[in-house]
């Protein structure tokens, strides 16, 4: 018998103590995740008088699947249409109080005596809050529909791009002990283009993919297709030089755009809870008492300084992003704790040997600390701003409310500014395409021709690279036009040109813009395969024969692979009954809600719930079964499975959440008290059953009992029917919920 791995040790160590120590905090109604913490604690290395986790190499590597799993299912939850509804908010705040931190963090190194390079760690340590543990505390506290739960998101997506940034940064001031802004800059270009590659491409193969094999497509083919996905983005992060993380929620927003994506989250739950546990609880093993004694003080003022500073700043955020005093502070508190990324700065300073080793463990303690507080943080604010709202002055409060409702309201573009939009939207996403296009062609297409087309003297042969280069411009021909006159409207721009808003000074250098970048691509190419003066001189050539070759075929070639993409897109939300107008959808929602068995409104009609009375709520349609039933007829019952698209408010749609999606307050229930009675009945020659059928018998309604068997002739008859007879000598089996006392038919 071969050896049994580690692995398969630890594993049970770390989940049966999990298991026992949650069960604990959920009976004293304490968050889940700290549960996990105390876990890590318990098995962890520096607690001798427990079984310890002997191979903590393997553990990590499951606790880095967790985070990746928990980024995924972020992912499917906020899709890419909200991330650009609120990310002005994210930005705002994000960069807010990315600047706050710093300053703090670093002035703080200075107060403890630390060197400069170790102030300037700390604060980008302080800026970065912990996704896992903000998203596991919605979780915990089931918050996750609350209405600043998305803004808290769009922030720590910002924040997830930002330390990536961050990490080059670090990397290269470690190496030349100067800031190099020429190489941040190359870092954020590249993050940009990699996103919109992804995304663009993302949208546009995956949804078709899945729609292709819907039909084919069950929960365990799906799950496995979606998890798939998503480790195939991870490997793709890893490899362009992003985190995994980025690449599991990447992949997580294009899913969230299908149809599948509500199904895909529903059966990945169980695997992401399975490894956030063991995240979590790797993150309490990393707890050490011996450093917490040695380095007590230095931890608690830098816990306290997140715990105040880091909520303080995030307020300010949200508030200076136009979100009112209420949802500021509640936003707020949740960025009270640092987490995953600031072990990764911490450990990137040790790889290069410029912070003290005694840094990481305080940086771990100081998250551990600061976790432990993030739950009460998000459950004390509500009151916290009840009490001081009222405390206030008047003056204060008005300003802060003038300030909120003139961010709301939606200003008139002048035409300047959206004939900017809509040409720097096609230049960064057909300039990202064709780039995508570029790099797959100069970095697989080209070295395999180089590989395969070689003349005797073991050099490529020039038709190969012409064969390239031809074909790398047929791919990238829609693109190029697109680039070039796509969204190009003569009529606007001339009356652009004719305005006094000194419109000459940004239409025509945008235009030029447009037409060089798409000359580029095209002499880029032919640079690459062939020569470069040779591309500059047949640029302008291609041109002209792009312009002839255009014929109405082409376009409309180009036209359906842009309906595609945008059908793809809008997949998800063409499954809604209709689309909210522009002019409302700031105040009126249209959500799905699923209906649980456990649901009070389950199995009444639809006219007795008095949705539009009680919550201000409009069901537009009920989805059962695969079928919608648009505008509802009011005596249609709501049955358990359901989904109904309601339409209200985002506080509204909350409320009714609450009543609809209702989980039960035990997994489990005992029904060991209302367990049937079984009797024996044997049927003797005085029995006045003999001769009448079961239902003449009225045997039923009698005993509040069914016949389940009856044994005649050493024969069963199993589920006898109505008309069975009863004849001497039978043995009748039957059940009961009632204590029978039926000693006169014979109960044995």
């Amino acid at each position: 018998m071969s050896a049994l791995p580690p692995l398969f040790l630890d594993l049970a160590i770390i989940l049966i103590t999990a298991g026992v120590i949650t069960v604990v905090f959920k009976w004293l109604k304490q968050p889940l995740v700290l549960g996990y913490i105390v876990a890590g604690f318990f098995i962890g290395p520096y607690f001798p008088w427990f079984p310890a986790v002997k191979d903590a190499t393997d553990v990590h590597v499951w606790s880095d699947i967790g985070i990746v799993f928990l980024m995924f299912a972020l992912g499917l939850e906020f899709s890419i249409k909200k991330l650009k509804k609120v990310g002005a908010t994210g930005a705002i705040t994000a960069l807010t109080e990315l600047a706050i931190m710093f300053l703090v963090g670093s002035s703080l190194g200075r107060l403890l005596g630390w060197s400069s390079m170790e102030c300037i760690f700390l604060g980008c340590m302080l800026s970065i809050s912990s996704t896992s543990i903000i998203i596991k505390s919605f979780d915990d506290l089931k918050l996750k529909q609350q209405k600043f739960t998305s803004s808290v998101t769009a922030v720590l997506v910002v924040e997830d791009l930002i330390a990536v940034l961050l990490l080059v940064l670090l990397s290269t001031i470690s190496v030349s002990k100067s800031f190099n802004g020429g190489e941040l800059a190359l870092s954020l270009g590249k993050l940009v283009f990699f996103l919109i590659i992804w995304f663009t491409f993302g949208i546009f193969l995956i949804p078709t993919f899945l729609k292709w094999m819907r039909r084919y497509m069950t929960e365990e083919t799906l799950c496995i297709v979606a998890v798939g996905l998503c480790f195939g983005m991870v490997v793709l992060a890893s490899y362009a030089g992003f985190s995994t993380a980025l690449g599991a929620f990447v992949m997580g927003a294009i899913l969230a755009e299908t149809i599948e994506a509500d199904v895909i989250h529903r059966i990945i739950t169980p695997i992401k809870n399975l490894f956030c546990a063991v995240f979590f609880v790797s993150v309490g093993m990393l707890v050490d008492p011996h450093i917490l004694v040695k380095y007590l003080v230095p931890i608690l003022i830098i816990a306290g300084t997140v715990i105040l500073f880091k909520s303080s700043a995030a307020t300010l955020g949200f508030i200076l992003s136009g979100k009112n005093l209420k949802t500021a502070v509640q936003s707020g508190f949740c960025f009270c704790q640092i987490g995953e990324f600031s072990f990764i700065i911490a450990g990137l300073g040790l790889s290069f040997g410029v912070i003290n080793p005694d840094i990481y463990p305080i940086i771990v303690s100081v998250s551990i600390v600061t976790t432990f507080v993030t739950p009460y943080m998000i459950k004390g604010a509500g009151p916290l701003e009840s009490k001081i709202e009222p405390k206030l002055p008047q003056k204060l409060k008005d300003a802060l409310e003038r300030y909120s409702n003139s961010a709301k309201q939606t200003n008139k573009s002048v035409s300047v500014r959206l004939f900017l939009k809509k040409q720097f939207s096609s230049i960064l996403l057909y300039g990202a395409i064709n780039g995508g296009i570029c790099l797959l062609s100069f970095t697989l297409l080209k070295p395999f021709l180089n590989t395969l087309l070689v003349g005797s003297d073991g050099t490529p042969l020039f038709w190969g690279n012409v064969l390239g280069m031809i074909a790398t411009l047929a791919i990238m021909l829609p693109f190029v036009w697109a680039m070039a006159v796509r969204n190009v409207n003569r009529t606007k721009i001339k009356e652009l040109l004719d305005s006094k808003e000194y419109s000459h000074a940004i239409v025509v250098p945008v235009l030029l813009l447009r037409y060089f970048m798409a000359l580029f691509f095209i002499g880029l190419v032919i640079g690459n395969y062939i020569h470069l003066a040779v591309g500059f001189l047949v640029i302008l050539a291609v041109f002209i024969v792009l312009v002839v070759l255009f014929s109405k075929r082409t376009i409309s070639f180009y036209q359906r692979i842009e309906n595609q993409f945008i059908e793809n897109f809008n997949s998800r939300q063409a499954q809604q009954s209709f689309k909210i107008p522009t002019l409302l959808e700031n105040n009126f929602y249209l959500e799905r809600i699923p209906v649980t068995q456990y649901s009070p409104f389950a199995g009444r009609m639809l006219k007795n719930t008095n949705f539009r009375m009680d919550y201000g709520i409009n069901v537009v349609s009920i989805e059962r079964a695969g079928q919608v039933y648009d505008l509802p007829d009011k005596d249609m019952i709501i049955m358990p499975g359901d989904r109904l698209s309601v339409m209200g408010s985002e506080d509204q749609i909350v409320h009714l959440r609450t009543v609809l999606d209702v989980e039960p307050d035990m997994l489990i229930h005992d029904h060991s008290d209302n367990e049937l009675n079984i009797y024996r009945l044997t049927v003797h020659d005085n029995n006045p059953f003999i001769g009448q059928t079961i239902a003449e018998s009225q045997f039923s309604q009698h005993y509040h009992a069914m016949i389940i068997a009856v044994e005649r002739d050493e024969k069963q008859i199993l589920n006898p029917p109505s008309t069975t007879m009863f004849a001497e000598g039978d043995i009748v089996w039957f059940v009961s919920p009632d204590e029978l006392d039926i000693h006169k038919f014979t109960r044995e």
